[in-house]
């Protein structure tokens, strides 16, 4: 029996643990025991709670509560509680998802004290160190004892960052092994889908039919606090919309809401506000995100997990960012890199949409992941 300690704090991380906690209830229940923590580092009732409920994972066994703040600020907080939590637990690994702050702060609580990390999604880059996820991602994979990246390019970043391919146990910081694992959120995609269609109403709830709306999500921080990158994204949108007399649906989380008022140029927010095409509204589920993207003609966005989510139910996107850490999705053909450029957009949009031949390899494994990992971490932990 091993005990492990997963850190999520964000809400694409409380959506991946569901596919390692379904696992560890189905198949490793006896062997494995989760402590879930969760450091509220985006703690919202709506958005988190809604969750943990709608995707059967287990409640949190401790809530740091740290909230929002400066990236010391709250990086400082978390590693503190975090080692608090390890040094009372005992666990034989900490779980670290993705490249939030509270990755990287599971990261250096964890390696101080000499307690293995386990990074799910390693191997990601960007190249990009003007992102705080990048620094974090970089950080967390130095330090951890088993790497699981989602993707071979992945894969192949680690041993150009000088991993071993193949390294001789045992396993520890200073001899990690990598993996190339397949996706835990291709498992849940797969999982979830059916109950996505049998169980939301958000199609018939905002008057969209399949196939013939636009999927745009836009949060990042660069797009929604800076007036000319906001301007561009929006006017694209509206143009596309309007030329293609087609809907577009955008989820936006309460903080990017209020900054419509300010950041957008006046003319434009009331074209907006009164188009009947454009349809503005409050985030919504996991599951209504799913149906949302299985039933979408494209999906335009600025987030990395909904990039692939597109790509596994086999829709072309729009990526709304200067790069992209899953490059397979441009190299295959069904993404497009237009950053916050107006005219590129509006570009890629008429590319991706006349495309016949438009292909969608198996780049994410086989939907067990999560699996793996737990056997994988039942051998080398204990």
């Amino acid at each position: 029996m091993i005990k492990i300690v997963t850190i999520i704090g964000a809400r694409p991380q409380i959506i991946k643990a569901a596919a390692l906690s379904r696992a560890i209830k189905n198949k490793f229940s006896a062997s494995i025991t989760e402590i879930i923590v969760h450091t509220g580092q985006h703690y919202d009732e709506n958005m988190s709670q809604v969750f943990f409920d709608e995707l059967g994972i287990p409640a949190p066994n401790y809530n740091l509560n740290v909230g929002s703040g400066s990236h010391g600020k709250q990086t400082a907080t978390m590693i503190s509680g975090i080692e608090e939590i390890l040094l009372q637990e005992k666990p034989q690994a900490i779980v670290l998802y993705g490249d939030t702050n509270s990755t990287l702060a599971g990261a250096i609580a964890a390696s101080k004290i000499h307690i293995p990390v386990v990074h799910i999604e390693a191997g990601l880059r960007s190249f990009n160190k003007t992102m705080p996820e990048e620094i974090n991602r970089i950080m967390c994979d130095h330090v951890s004892t088993l790497l699981f990246s989602p993707t071979q390019t992945g894969f192949q970043n680690l041993t150009n960052e000088g991993f071993k391919a193949k390294a001789p146990k045992p396993y520890n910081a200073n001899n990690p092994k990598i993996y190339h694992s397949g996706d835990v959120m291709y498992d849940n995609s797969i999982y979830f889908s059916e109950v996505a269609e049998q169980k939301t109403t958000v199609l018939s709830k905002n008057s969209l039919e399949k196939g013939q709306f636009i999927l745009a999500t836009i949060h990042r921080n660069n797009n929604t606090d800076e007036p000319v990158r906001l301007n561009a994204l929006f006017t694209a949108l509206y143009k596309i919309s309007e030329q293609h007399q087609l809907d577009v649906l955008l989820p936006l989380h309460p903080r990017t809401a209020k900054l419509l008022e300010f950041n957008l140029d006046h003319e434009l927010h009331n074209k907006i506000k009164a188009s009947k095409h454009f349809k503005i509204i409050p985030p919504v589920s996991f599951l209504e995100m799913i149906a949302l993207e299985k039933n979408c003609r494209i999906v335009m966005t600025d987030s990395g997990g909904v990039q692939k989510e597109a790509f596994y139910f086999e829709k072309p996107c729009v990526i709304l960012r200067p790069e992209t850490e899953w490059v397979e999705l441009v190299e295959c053909g069904t993404a497009i890199i237009t950053d916050a450029n107006e005219q590129k957009i509006i570009e890629a949009f008429a590319t991706l949409t006349s495309k016949t031949d438009m292909k969608f390899p198996q780049l994410y494994g086989d939907g067990k992941a999560a699996e793996f990992i737990c056997g994988e971490m039942l051998e080398h932990l204990n």
